[in-house]
């Protein structure tokens, strides 16, 4: 039984916790939780009485019953207490993102190789999706041919002014490190390197405080380049209902359309590009079968990525996203935003120095909030399908 230590028992630290303690994770036990907040010490003490209560995460890493931690705490002390856990010999869970900036990551990273014997995962959650799980498994395959144009338009993670008055830390660059992009959209844009990999420039449009009274961005529009010439948009916002997330993937050998929780496949049968070099005729396209992909319909989202964390643990089977992953897709946030910050076309890698001198700019004329004591529904929209 692997004793789990929970850091944050705020939104998703206690959504873990009640996970856990519905049976749901049967290979892990909660032995110590940790909250800065009276309120959500007491909810610990009545809902998880057996498991130490700690006020600050550092203790629990370094005082607690524990033989791994899942941190789940805002951004900025993700890569920290990561470090930390990795120095006392816990394994480590960390939540989305794996940090707000890239060279705070890349450290934590470089801890978490010099103590290979622990092991590192990344709440990446939306890789169980079945759907996901399926583009990749048809993309590895080759049955798209080769990538030629990819975009996303996710827009249904709508987000009231409540939700963001619901936390001192939340949509302020000093407290959050960013909007959209980096508490919402991190699922999307791992995704999106994981199925796609990384572009190799982008040029984006970062609208901050356009829907809400914030001060970070919750509108944006970016361009993507691949190393092969392909293209890509992505689009998000937290100010759209009632929300879209349609995922289009366009290879030489056909599209593949992830929208309405289905999957379909439009499968050429042949080669675009040999077609158009070869074809006598003007304005024929190639043609082509739509195909309704079957999946395995199982979509377990936190839970599975916990049970596979413990089982790896134990017996060496494979994480759903290891730690170090978390690296590529707020790499391509941080693009985002450096780009969209400064009206340039930004390469990848970019200058990561540039990229923390300009958000330190932001965090220094950050405002300051009320403290604000509310849980809310962790949930979220993540245009998935029903778990079987």
């Amino acid at each position: 039984m692997l004793k789990l230590g929970i850091i944050g028992a705020g939104n998703m630290g206690s959504a873990h916790a009640q996970n856990i303690l519905e049976g749901k994770c049967p290979e892990i036990i909660v032995t110590a939780m940790a909250d800065r907040k009276e309120s959500r010490r007491a909810w610990i003490r009545e809902k998880v009485p057996d498991a130490q209560v700690f006020s600050e995460g550092a203790d629990l890493i370094c005082q607690g019953d524990c033989d791994a931690v899942l941190i789940a705490v805002p951004h900025y002390q993700h890569p920290a207490l990561s470090i930390l856990a990795f120095e006392n010999g816990k394994h480590v869970m960390c939540e989305k993102p794996a940090g707000v900036y890239t060279l705070q990551v890349r450290e934590m990273n470089a801890v978490a190789d010099a103590h290979p014997e622990l092991t590192f995962a990344m709440m990446f959650n939306q890789r169980t999706n079945c759907l996901y799980r399926k583009m990749k498994e048809i993309l590895e395959a080759g049955e798209l041919g080769e990538l030629k144009r990819v975009n996303w338009i996710i827009t249904n993670w709508y987000r009231t002014q409540y939700y963001y008055n619901s936390g001192a830390w939340r949509a302020t660059w000093a407290g959050e490190g960013g909007g959209v992009l980096l508490n919402q959209c991190p699922h999307q844009l791992d995704l999106l390197q994981w199925l796609c990999g990384l572009p190799v420039r982008v040029h984006a449009f970062t609208h901050e405080g356009k829907w809400h009274d914030i001060e970070v961005e919750d509108d944006v529009t970016a361009y993507m380049e691949f190393a092969n010439g392909a293209t890509g948009v992505f689009i998000t916002t937290t100010g759209d209902a009632p929300g879209t997330n349609r995922l289009e993937i366009t290879g030489t050998r056909g599209r593949l359309i992830c929208d309405n929780n289905e999957l379909v496949f439009d499968r050429l049968e042949m080669d675009e590009r040999e077609w158009c070099r070869n074809s006598t005729e003007a304005f024929k396209r190639p043609p082509s079968e739509h195909i309704k992909v079957e999946t395995d319909g199982k979509n377990e989202q936190h839970i599975a990525v916990l049970n596979a964390f413990a089982a790896h643990i134990a017996r060496g089977e494979p994480l759903v996203a290891d730690g170090r992953e978390g690296l590529r897709g707020l790499m391509l946030s941080n693009a985002i935003h450096l780009s969209g910050w400064t009206g340039e076309t930004v390469p990848i890698p970019f200058d990561e120095k540039r990229f923390l001198s300009l958000l330190r700019e932001r965090c220094a004329t950050s405002r300051h909030k009320a403290e604000a004591d509310v849980l809310i529904d962790p949930s979220g929209d993540y245009g998935s399908v029903p778990t079987v």
